[in-house]
């Protein structure tokens, strides 16, 4: 960057401000030059645009340390559209979900989106795709093309590695990713739910810096004492914020980091982004500047991005003014010193993706009813059971009525629930079955989604088999998407066909849609509120979190890392 003499003119002075300075931990009243898009100085010059503040307070950008933009159902530009007019200038993004479908070409598209867009997107190369060996994705990322994308500048390092097992067993593969991502002095994010001891000891050991599946204080003060970041999320199924309060004290907040993870784009139309999560945390009893540093500085620090998180000369100004240090709704947002949004509304054009981004990829095999017959010979079932606002499960039994072929049909069992994974990437025609917690409380139809994470096969729950038959069809005929099906007819869909993950509209335009469907999920087809009618039904083909889920090849037992049959007594 070519050095600004203080002497010269400022392109923009945001006058009578309170500015938060996150290096110090004081606020002081002032004013903020800016040249070039960086920080040029706290003394008053003259500039060709001048905005008065108005008294109110000057914050850096907000950050988002951990985000899957695909769980947004948006793409890349309907994803910045949506998060600028709430603070966020910056986004830490692992696009694992697009890249279990299209590997190395997603990541380069979104490398290449990244630099269209008024918001900075920085870049984590998926570490597991898949997600495990047992898995059926669209595309492998091994060790060597993990090495060539990590020498893109966009890209600040490896996404989470859910493969602790592989990491504490020192797997070659595994630590081939994060040794080529230490050699270059970037980040290696983790996934260790519930990991502790001498197994999180050596999960930390091999060069994992953060985990964002602390979900007690006792995991996340682990965490921080083996020199990790505890990455606090806060996301539409997954909400750590309010239990982990209690663990963290004033000597613990620079550790910490805040993030969404996975948020739909109606979630964050309706409660905000980092800055609700700032303000949920100082609600909570966290120091105020303490709460921006999470949200700020130490993402900054964390990922090596040495030119944001703080208001100081030289660094980009990326701005968020607010009204007060309670609620932290954005009045004006600045990125690189430009005005992106004002009171709620973009000020700038709406950015556009590339119309080819991520197109025509779902293919799947025929499929009748036929393909949702479940084998329990014994009459006694294994069942996934779900818990309430969380991504982990329990394993339950019943009792069920089967057939003399030894299937279990719902038609004889009213009440209860089958869920089913679909592979989509290669029309193999693999398809997992298991039953499914009647808790969740789906009847009278069946939903199917293209987001199931994180091989994203189609996922589908009904209590009827042709119902499930008609919704997956409809999701391959969409090229991804949402159905909902009731005795035969689509009740509702949402299209997503860029991966098979996100909508091509705006966010105003799919939050609409979102609301619908969540709507008719639980008024019309009995889906508790204690879940994300979606997004729980999508976390139930992730075989890296506890305990039991499905994949295409069947129900996995993910503590004893092993399939296990839905026949108890198998």
């Amino acid at each position: 960057m070519t050095a600004v003499l203080q002497t010269d003119c400022a392109d923009l002075l945001i006058e009578n401000v309170r500015i938060v300075d996150v290096l110090s931990g004081t606020v002081r009243e002032g004013c903020v030059a800016v040249k070039d898009g960086r920080i040029l100085s706290f003394t008053r010059r003259e500039a060709a645009e001048v905005y008065d503040g108005a008294g109110r307070y000057l914050v850096p950008g907000f950050i988002d340390s951990h985000v899957h933009i695909e769980s947004s159902m948006l793409s890349p530009a309907g994803f910045a559209s949506l998060l600028l007019p709430f603070g966020t200038t910056t986004v830490v993004a692992d696009p694992h979900e697009m890249a279990n479908v299209s590997g190395e070409e997603a990541v380069l598209g979104l490398i290449k989106a990244s630099q269209r867009l008024p918001m900075s997107i920085k870049v984590m190369v998926p570490s597991c795709v898949p997600a495990l060996p047992f898995e059926d994705s669209g595309a492998v990322l091994a060790s060597e093309d993990v090495k060539k994308l990590l020498a893109y500048p966009e890209v600040l390092g490896l996404g989470e590695m859910m493969n602790f097992p592989g990491v504490i067993n020192r797997d070659p593969e595994v630590m081939a990713k994060i040794n080529a991502t230490l050699a270059l002095g970037k980040t290696v994010d983790g996934h260790a739910p519930m990991l502790t001891g001498t197994g999180l000891e050596a999960y930390a050991s091999a060069g994992i810096k953060t985990d964002h599946e602390c979900s007690t204080p006792e995991e996340l003060r682990e965490r921080v004492a083996l020199g990790m970041y505890a990455a606090i999320r806060q996301g539409s199924a997954a909400r750590n914020l309010l239990a982990l309060v209690p663990g963290i004290d004033a000597k613990l907040t620079r550790r910490c980091l805040l993030c969404t993870d996975d948020r739909h784009a109606a979630d964050t139309l309706e409660k905000g982004h980092i800055g609700a999560i700032v303000a949920l945390a100082v609600k909570a009893g966290i120091d105020p500047i303490e709460a921006i540093r999470m949200a700020t500085l130490n993402t900054a620090e964390c990922y090596g991005m040495n030119d944001r998180g703080a208001i100081a000369p030289g660094r980009r100004a990326d701005l968020v003014l607010v009204d007060n240090l309670t609620n932290f709704k954005a009045e004006a947002v600045w990125t690189e010193g430009n005005l992106v949004a004002e009171k709620g509304r973009l000020t700038i054009p709406a950015p556009e993706d590339a119309p080819d981004f991520l197109r025509n990829t779902v293919h799947i095999a025929p499929v009748t009813e036929a393909d949702f017959a479940l084998p329990i010979p014994s009459g006694h079932a294994r069942m996934i059971g779900i818990l309430p606002h969380d991504l982990t499960t329990v394993e339950k039994f019943a009792d069920v009525k089967i057939r003399e072929d030894g299937n279990m049909y719902l038609a004889d069992n009213p009440g209860m629930i089958k869920i089913a994974v679909v592979e989509r990437h290669k029309a193999s025609g693999k398809t997992g079955v298991a039953l499914f917690d009647p808790a969740y409380g789906l009847s009278g139809g069946a939903i199917a989604t293209s987001i199931s994470h994180d091989s994203h096969n189609i996922v589908v729950a009904g209590d009827n088999e042709a119902d499930m038959a008609t919704a997956v069809r409809e999701v391959a005929n969409l090229q991804g998407g949402i159905v909902m099906v009731s005795k035969g007819e689509i009740v509702a869909e949402l299209e997503l066909p860029v991966a098979g993950l996100m909508s091509d509209k705006n966010p105003d335009e799919v939050a609409a849609k979102i609301r619908k469907l969540t709507a008719l999920a639980h008024d019309r087809f009995g889906i508790t509120k204690t879940a994300d009618a979606f997004m729980t039904l999508s976390f139930m083909a992730l075989p890296v979190i506890p305990y039991l889920k499905l994949t295409t090849r069947g129900l996995f037992d993910v503590m004893n890392f092993r399939f296990v049959s839905s026949d108890a007594e198998a």
